[in-house]
C-alpha cells in the first residue's frame, strides 16, 4: 500500500516515514502544495495524510481541488484543536483527522480502519468471536454480546492491532480521552478481565509488564 504523507515538518515527517514504513507501507513524502499538486497529476496513491497547514498554501483547499476528485481516501493532520476546521474537512469528504501531537499507534489504527473499509471487510474474525466494526458490535457464534460502551471502545483497540501490542499506558490514556477519568493500571485489568469473561474465550492474550495482544492467523 502506497501511503503519500504531506507533511513540511522534516522531523514530523521522519518520524511518521519510519513508523509506515516499520509498518510495511510504501510512503512518499511531499512538503509542500506545490510539490504536492504536481506528484498527484501522475500519481495515484491508495491514502493520504495531510497536514491541514502548508507553508505555501492550505491542505483543505489542495483536498477540494485536487485530491477529492481522484477519490483517494484522506486523513486530515492538524495542530489547530479547532472543532470548525475539523468539522468541514470531514464534511467535503475526508475520511478521518488527528490532532497534533498524536499517537502514532493511534494513527496506525485509523489507517488499518480505512484499508478495511476499502476492502469492503468491516468485520473482523478471530476464533469465535467476531467484530463488527462499522457497528461496533461484537458476536460471539454469531450471538451478540453485550458489552458497555467503554468495553466496546478497549476491544477495538486490539482488533485494529491485531498481532501487535498494544501497552496498558495507550490503554489507560484512550480511557482519560473517552470519559476524562483519571485511571490506574489496576483499573485497566479489572475492564479486561470484565470482557473475558463477557466474551468467554481466550483470544486477549496479556503480555506481562506491557500490555494485551490478539492474534489473528492469516490463512
Amino acid at each position: 500500500m502506497l501511503i503519500l504523507l504531506v507533511e513540511d515538518n522534516l522531523r514530523v515527517a521522519e518520524g511518521l516515514k519510519y513508523t509506515l514504513t516499520q509498518n510495511n507501507y510504501k510512503v512518499v513524502n511531499t512538503s509542500t502544495f506545490k510539490e504536492t499538486k504536481e506528484y498527484l497529476i501522475n500519481n495515484k496513491p491508495d491514502l493520504i495524510i495531510l497536514d491541514i497547514t502548508l507553508p505555501d498554501g492550505n491542505g483543505i483547499e489542495l483536498y477540494e481541488n485536487i485530491v477529492k476528485e481522484k477519490n483517494i481516501p484522506t486523513i486530515f493532520l492538524t495542530a489547530r484543536d479547532d472543532e470548525e476546521t475539523i468539522v468541514k474537512g470531514l464534511n467535503i469528504g475526508a475520511e478521518d483527522y488527528m490532532t497534533k501531537p498524536f499517537s502514532t499507534k493511534e494513527l496506525l489504527a485509523r489507517i488499518n480502519r480505512i484499508i478495511l473499509r476499502i476492502n469492503k471487510n468491516t468485520i473482523i474474525t478471530v476464533k469465535d468471536i467476531k467484530f463488527d466494526i462499522d457497528k461496533m458490535e461484537v458476536y460471539k457464534n454469531d450471538k451478540l454480546i453485550e458489552l458497555t460502551s467503554l468495553e466496546i471502545k478497549i476491544l477495538q483497540l486490539l482488533f485494529m492491532s491485531l498481532n501487535k501490542v498494544v501497552r496498558r499506558s495507550f490503554i489507560i490514556d484512550k480511557i482519560w480521552e473517552w470519559t476524562g477519568n483519571d485511571i490506574n493500571d489496576n483499573t485497566v485489568t479489572v475492564y479486561l478481565k470484565r470482557i473475558r469473561e463477557k466474551l468467554d474465550t481466550d483470544i486477549i492474550l496479556t503480555i506481562k509488564g506491557i500490555g494485551y495482544r490478539i492474534d489473528k492467523n492469516e490463512q
